[in-house]
């Protein structure tokens, strides 16, 4: 068990009675499946009936704007962004002053992949933080990684701070474990699972979810 429970449902419901959008950042290594991941929570909350709009704050990486740009054209969601080498908290914070702008309720951010143990991409997640205030930090890790990604939300957890996680290709063999541990290590929940390629492909957590095959397992 967690020690702190998330509700993402009233955390945005709360920021939206003060008139504000609720402000979501995701990070993550390299290759985790997060720009996906952001793509696939978007339709999740657009279905619940918000409105959102994409931060594409990976601005590091060649290619990276514009797999969220296609992400938000096939789904029909709002982008900001700027051009490829801008600073990553600029973009971050001119999403959220569109949000308050426009009455848009979430701001989903996506930023650069980065290993933890990379400095200076450390240094600016910090920033992207400080700048955008976030609602709630989001670890977005790889469950066919197993111990890795425990170690990765190990060391984003103790350099900014996560409020809870999305693990990854739980659909492939993915052993339950790294879900626990990540819990464990962070004493932060999960909040989704990505089970498959599609964008309804993300399902909410539930602890026997990963209890029940680790029990048949054993």
């Amino acid at each position: 068990e967690p020690k702190e429970k998330v509700d993402l449902m009233e955390v945005i419901k709360a920021k939206n009675e003060r008139n504000e959008p609720a402000v979501l950042v995701f990070f993550g290594i390299n290759g985790t499946g997060k720009t996906t991941t952001i793509a696939k929570l978007a339709k999740y909350l657009r279905d619940k009936g918000f409105r959102v709009v994409l931060a594409a704050s990976d601005t590091f990486r060649a290619g990276g704007i514009e797999q969220l740009e296609i992400h938000a054209r096939r789904l029909g969601v709002e982008l900001v962004k700027q051009k490829q080498g801008a600073d990553a908290a600029a973009v971050a914070y001119d999403a959220i002053s569109h949000a308050k702008a426009r009455g848009f309720q979430v701001v989903l951010v996506d930023t650069a992949g980065r290993m933890q143990t990379d400095r200076d991409l450390m240094d600016e997640m910090k920033k992207i933080v400080r700048v955008t205030k976030p609602d709630l930090k989001i670890f977005v890790g790889d469950a066919l990684t197993g111990n890795d990604a425990v170690e990765q939300a190990k060391t984003f957890n103790q350099e900014v701070g996560i409020d809870g996680s999305i693990l990854c290709k739980m659909d492939a063999d993915a052993r339950g474990g790294a879900a626990l541990s990540i819990t464990y290590v962070t004493g932060k929940p999960i909040l989704f699972l990505g089970v498959g390629q599609g964008y309804e492909d993300l399902v909410e957590f539930k602890p026997e979810l990963i209890l029940r095959p680790l029990l048949e397992e054993g």
